[in-house]
């Protein structure tokens, strides 16, 4: 399909979702004033045709349990090869434990951040393993390469169509030039396509597992596809229902292009990564969310399905585990890309709070507690963030998430191992 007609089904696909009390549009709004028979009106009606037909392929795709070689944007029939079941998940039925790991986000939107050299140093001195970058910039990937520190990269969400339409070789091209150019594959383990797409650009929605497929074939040429995970990283407004956590389900609008992401991420082992703020639950809702609750100090516990439930981390994990079961889904693993609290900007936020939070997230990582649903299976987890961010917009509060100052100095005292 070409350029031209992918942007016409963006302008007729408009769907509105409500988010903090608020509807807000997830597309570009389809064009208004055209008269009935035009041209641009029976293109219209063309491209909405067209947007039942990559649902139609979508959902064909999931139900032949196979997304090996997705071609839902060229309405051609792809060539399956079956992909490779590199790892088997324990769901936490068993006696298996899995290593879990922390890692911190480090975002850049800010005027007044240290060089990324001395936030390398401080990193490695506070002995931070692993870090999420949002962009493969190439003056933030050099001054990684040969530390030794293990890298989750994203993939932005614009890029996603040049991917999905383009043969293997454009991403092969892409992760030359963007990635392995500056930093050398082995300290790349994760590559996230896209960035709470749903709730953010839902436009991209229909580019996420033709990219994650192409980039898949492109790191299998390459040699990689073993040792380098392929996801897409979502907020919790994937779920439509998400309390109590066995009743989770899954966004209806979004399920065409979300069940077909759970097949390949079950076909490789890959986690379905969340970004997890009982924060937001809290300052949302704080007649139903209490903030012991949210930070893990609260003497009631909550049952449900006979698991007990004395925090709203565990639960809002365990919501994606059961919802992802209910659409046949079990055993793929949950990875946070990003939780953490704020220390300024609102009620709530503070110090003594971020640091109540953070540190139990971490002692609850390194120890492998696991959720009520997996027990002793350990979460990957990644700290957001690890300086304030002082261009970011939005609420004050959304400036103040940093782990440390701009000076190097830690908001709070907390360990990372």
């Amino acid at each position: 399909m070409s350029d031209e007609r992918i942007e016409s089904l963006g302008e007729i696909s408009t769907r509105n979702r409500k988010r903090k009390g608020k509807v807000v549009a997830t597309a570009k709004q389809r064009p208004t004033g055209t008269k009935r028979g035009s041209s641009k009106r029976r293109a219209q009606t063309k491209a909405r045709d067209m947007l039942v037909e990559v649902e139609r392929e979508l959902y064909s795709a999931y139900e032949q349990n196979n997304t090996d070689d997705l071609e839902p944007l060229t309405g051609k029939k792809a060539k399956r090869k079956k992909l490779s079941k590199e790892v088997k998940y324990t769901n936490g039925n068993d006696n298996s434990r899995i290593e879990a790991s922390i890692g911190v986000c480090y975002g850049r939107v800010g005027t007044n951040l240290p060089p990324i050299s001395e936030a390398i140093n401080l990193i490695k001195s506070n002995g931070i393993s692993r870090i999420r970058l949002f962009n493969p910039d190439p003056e933030e990937l050099q001054p990684f390469s040969g530390t030794g520190i293990e890298l989750l990269i994203g993939v932005p969400n614009e890029i996603l169509p040049t991917l999905a339409n383009n043969p293997v070789t454009t991403s092969i091209e892409w992760l030359q030039s963007n990635i392995f150019a500056h930093v050398s594959p082995n300290q790349v383990k994760y590559l996230v396509v896209g960035n709470e797409i749903f709730l953010k650009d839902p436009y991209y929605s229909r580019y996420i597992v033709p990219t994650i497929t192409k980039l898949y074939q492109a790191l299998q040429t390459l040699g990689l596809a073993t040792t380098i995970k392929l996801s897409s990283s979502h907020a919790s407004t994937i779920l439509s229902n998400s309390y109590p956590p066995s009743s989770s389900t899954f966004d209806s609008n979004i399920k065409p292009f979300l069940l077909p992401l759970l097949q390949f991420l079950r076909d490789t082992g890959s986690p379905l990564m969340v970004n997890v703020y009982p924060f937001f639950a809290y300052i949302n809702n704080p007649k139903y969310v209490s903030l012991d609750h949210a930070l893990f100090r609260s003497s009631y516990v909550e049952y449900d399905q006979n698991l007990a439930y004395d925090n709203m981390f565990d639960a809002s994990i365990d919501a994606f585990v059961y919802a992802m079961e209910k659409e046949g889904f079990e055993g793929i693993p949950v990875m946070v890309t990003e939780t953490g609290w704020p220390t300024a900007g609102i009620d709530g936020a503070s110090i003594d709070n971020a640091f109540t939070y953070i540190q139990n997230i971490v002692r609850r990582a390194l120890n492998n507690v696991g959720t009520p649903k997996r027990p002793g299976v350990g979460l990957d987890i990644f700290l957001f963030d690890l300086f304030d961010e002082n261009g970011k917009s939005g609420e004050e509060f959304e400036r103040h998430f940093g782990i440390f100052g701009d000076n190097g100095i830690k908001a709070y005292d907390i360990r990372f191992n």
